[in-house]
């Protein structure tokens, strides 16, 4: 592929100066010394300099609707927030377990994962877990057993559908996936894993917790409807979260893109949040500050210089190179395709941060359709990319987003979240998650 910027400074070749600032950037990313945002950003900012790509191809390398879908639901998520409707289901959700330690351990693992199924995972565990804790602290039950099942449950109630994980937003953007294809493809396999995932946490810790009646007393005399802050508020997120999921459903037929759906969704939302005060300018400028203070700038900036720089290695045909390398090591055969990335995605997630791989990944499976012989046999690829990608982010600390939040929170409670310790028990967990897929794709796909 020839690129179509001018000739790199010193007229170094385009395919060695993208590869070099490509795996500098990832580097660095993964040494966690330099804001990931800053590192992509240079990155980008690299590229065009050099002479790898114009700043008009660059532009053309940013997925915006997938930034779109992020800030939109970011907006979402944020608004609702502040309504304590998070805070009342976990509260809920322990008392319908009659406060008893492992049957609240399942209720929270659950609650996580439906949640995160539609909402930011990152945002899920955010709000769940200082609960969980205070939760923990008044049954005088470890708190790690019940923060390290949400971490999981989090992770793959995310991977079920198109929004739950920003590694499935990416692909569905990019393969042109909805959200219904998304439901349909990969739910099935979620619920067995998540169901596994129940059993194998029961079995560790949950059939070994115990809680006095004293202690069970102090969580059933929880309050927890004194936890909603702002009913209308409430009623109004929950309405326009459930007309955007709604429409989701129904994109295809209205021919819209998610991107457009949430925005629109979060436009509407800041409408509802600010139209009681229509006569008073400063308090909506006020409301609209704080609201969008709530997005993850960080993650947006990152993703539009990774996708600058994920697009130069693609344009300098570096992608090209090792799609047909991976077809030479796989005999060009579908099914073997499929599972190579199937479990190379879940190892690398395991190592590094899942965002990242997966923007240099889908470039790749591009390449490699022309060689499996139509768009059927690329189908299989990108499920096993999202399954092995979102699953194997739960084998260690550093695999995905959700688990350095919990360990944040963890930490600052006093409660020990340390790698060694996490992983001890997480990497075999996630490798038997990744068995089942494995299974769930020959049979169905391959």
């Amino acid at each position: 592929m020839q690129v179509s910027a001018a000739a790199p400074v010193f007229g170094a070749d385009p395919f060695w100066v993208a590869i070099a600032i490509f795996a500098l950037a990832y580097l660095l990313i993964i040494a966690d010394r330099i804001n990931r945002s800053i590192i992509a950003l240079l990155g980008a900012g690299a590229l065009i300099a050099s002479g790898v790509l114009s700043q008009e191809e660059a532009i053309r390398g940013i997925d915006f609707n997938t930034i779109a879908l992020l800030t939109g639901m970011m907006v979402l998520v944020g608004i609702a927030r502040r309504t304590g409707m998070f805070e009342f289901l976990a509260v809920w959700s322990a008392k319908k377990a009659r406060a008893q330690p492992w049957a609240i351990l399942a209720m929270l693992s659950l609650v996580t994962a439906v949640v995160s199924a539609f909402l930011d995972n990152v945002t899920t565990v955010l709000l769940i877990a200082p609960v969980t804790l205070a939760i923990a602290r008044r049954l005088e039950a470890p708190p790690y057993p019940f923060l390290f099942a949400e971490v999981f449950a989090s992770n793959i109630g995310g991977t079920a559908t198109l929004i739950g994980d920003p590694p499935n937003i990416i692909i569905g953007s990019a393969a042109q996936l909805s959200f219904n294809d998304f439901v349909v493809a990969l739910t099935p396999v979620i619920v067995v894993v998540m169901a596994v995932q129940l059993l194998a946490t029961h079995l560790i810790w949950g059939r070994h917790m115990r809680a006095s009646a004293e202690d069970r007393a102090r969580v059933m005399a929880l309050d927890e409807r004194g936890l909603i802050v702002d009913r209308p508020l409430m009623y109004a997120s929950l309405t326009v979260i459930g007309a955007v999921i709604a429409v989701f459903v129904f994109a295809g037929p209205l021919n819209l893109q998610p991107g457009t759906i949430a925005i629109l969704g979060a436009a509407v939302l800041m409408l509802l949040h600010n139209i009681e005060h229509h006569r008073d300018r400063e308090k909506q400028t006020l409301r609209v500050t704080e609201t969008f203070a709530e997005v993850d700038w960080i993650t947006i900036f990152f993703f539009l210089g990774l996708f600058v720089i994920v697009h130069a290695i693609d344009v300098a045909g570096v992608l090209d190179l090792a799609a047909k390398r991976l077809i030479a090591s796989t005999g060009g055969d579908p099914a073997a395709t499929a599972i190579a990335i199937l479990w190379g995605s879940a190892v690398l997630s395991a190592i590094v941060d899942n965002i990242p791989f997966v923007a240099a990944m889908i470039p790749l499976i591009r390449e490699l359709a022309p060689h499996l012989g139509g768009p059927e046999h690329v189908m299989p690829l990108w499920w096993a990319l999202s399954l092995g990608a979102c699953l194997g982010g739960n084998g260690t600390l550093i695999g995905a987003s959700a688990n350095l939040t919990v360990a944040g929170i963890a930490e600052r409670s006093g409660v020990e979240f340390r790698f060694l310790t996490y992983t001890k028990h997480a990497f075999g967990l996630m490798l038997i998650s990744v068995a089942i897929c494995h299974v769930y794709l020959l049979l169905r796909y391959l």
